[in-house]
């Protein structure tokens, strides 16, 4: 299995939708789980990394570190 890489700020999209209908993540902190904020509602879920690697779908925007 190829492990997608993603990293803190990055706006992601899952396989399935949140129910207020957005598709859009944000990844707003990593460690053992990841916790990721819709973009349309605001509402936080935190998921343990495996689990996140499994249901992400791609990576919409990466965040450039300056």
């Amino acid at each position: 299995m190829i492990e997608k890489e993603f990293g803190l700020n990055d706006v992601v999209e899952m396989k399935k939708p949140h129910p207020c209908g957005v598709n859009c993540w944000k990844v707003i902190r990593m460690g053992m789980d990841v916790r990721i904020k819709c973009e349309g509602c605001g509402h936080s879920v935190m998921l343990p990394r495996r689990e996140f690697s499994r249901k992400i779908k791609k990576i919409l925007v990466k965040h450039i570190e300056e």
